[in-house]
C-alpha cells in the first residue's frame, strides 16, 4: 500500500502523506515522498500540494523506530538521510510547492513545510515549530536556518533555544505560516494560491522564483546538516532520555 496518495487537480498534483496514525516519518515514507515530489514535476505537474491527515500534518520522526535501532549508527544515518532526501526533494523541487497543513506540524513536520514555498495551516488548536530541545535533540544549523529564513533571527533562536510551538495563531502574526484557513478548506486553498500564481508568465516567475529559494537549498547541503554529529548526539543521555520520556507520556 503506498504511504502517499496522489490526486490530480489539472496542473496541479496534490500529494498526501498517508502513513496512520499521525504520518510520523520513518524511511518508506520518507522515500516515497522524495519520489513523488520528482515524479509529480516529470509527470507536467506546474504546483505541489503537499497535504498531510487531519488534525496532524506530520507528527515529526518516527522515534519508536529511530530508537529501535539502538546503537546501530549505519542505520540512523539512513534513516536520517531519507528523511533529508525527502526535504531536499521539497526544497529543490522546480514547480512551486505549497503545505497544507490541516493540523499539528512539530519537528519534522515542521522541516518538511519550511521546504515549501508557502505554509497554509488551518485555523485552530493547531501547533508548528521545531521542539528538538525539549526532546533532547540538536536543530543542525542549516535547519535552523530555514527558520530565521522565514521569522527572523532574532526569533528564530528564541524559538530554536526553547524549542517553542507556535499556536497556528501566533505562527500567522510572525510569519512562520502565511495563512489560516478552516480545516476542511486547506487543501482546496493551497491548489487557489497555486492557480493564482500560476496566472503568471511562466518562464519569469520560475526564473525569479529558482533564484529567491536558493538558500533553502544551500540550507539543506550536507555541510551545513552535518549528519555525522548530529547522529554522534542521538546517543548522548540527555538525548536518549528526553525521548523515552516523551514517549512515556503520549503513551508509546
Amino acid at each position: 500500500m503506498s504511504l502517499i496518495d496522489t490526486t490530480v487537480h489539472g496542473q496541479i498534483h496534490e500529494l498526501r502523506l498517508a502513513r496512520a496514525p499521525v504520518n510520523a516519518l520513518n524511511p518508506e515514507l520518507c522515500a516515497e515522498l522524495a519520489h513523488a515530489v520528482r515524479d509529480a514535476a516529470a509527470r507536467g505537474a506546474r504546483g505541489i500540494v503537499l497535504a498531510g491527515g487531519p488534525k496532524v500534518f506530520s507528527a515529526g520522526l518516527d522515534v519508536p523506530h529511530l530508537l529501535s535501532l539502538g546503537e546501530d549508527q549505519d542505520a540512523l544515518m539512513q534513516a536520517w538521510e531519507a528523511f533529508f532526501h525527502a526535504a531536499r526533494a521539497l526544497a529543490a523541487s522546480p514547480v512551486p510547492v505549497v503545505a497544507a497543513m490541516a493540523g499539528h506540524a512539530p519537528a519534522g513536520g515542521c522541516v518538511l513545510a519550511l521546504c515549501c514555498d508557502y505554509r497554509i495551516m488551518a485555523d485552530g488548536p493547531y501547533r508548528i515549530g521545531l521542539n528538538e530541545t525539549q526532546v533532547g535533540l540538536v536543530a543542525p544549523e542549516g535547519i535552523q536556518a530555514l527558520l530565521a529564513r522565514v521569522v527572523g533571527p532574532h526569533r528564530s533562536e528564541r524559538l530554536l533555544v526553547a524549542g517553542a510551538m507556535p499556536d497556528a495563531a501566533e505562527a500567522l502574526r510572525i510569519g512562520l505560516v502565511d495563512e489560516l484557513t478552516h480545516i476542511d478548506e486547506v487543501a482546496v486553498r493551497a491548489r487557489v494560491w497555486l492557480e493564482e500564481l500560476l496566472q503568471l508568465p511562466h518562464m519569469p516567475m520560475l526564473e525569479t522564483r529558482a533564484i529567491a529559494r536558493r538558500d533553502v537549498i544551500a540550507a539543506l547541503e550536507p555541510e551545513r546538516i552535518d549528519l555525522p554529529r548530529f547522529v554522534a548526539q542521538w546517543s548522548h543521555p540527555d538525548t536518549q532520555a528526553a525521548l523515552r520520556a516523551m514517549l512515556a507520556r503520549i503513551g508509546k
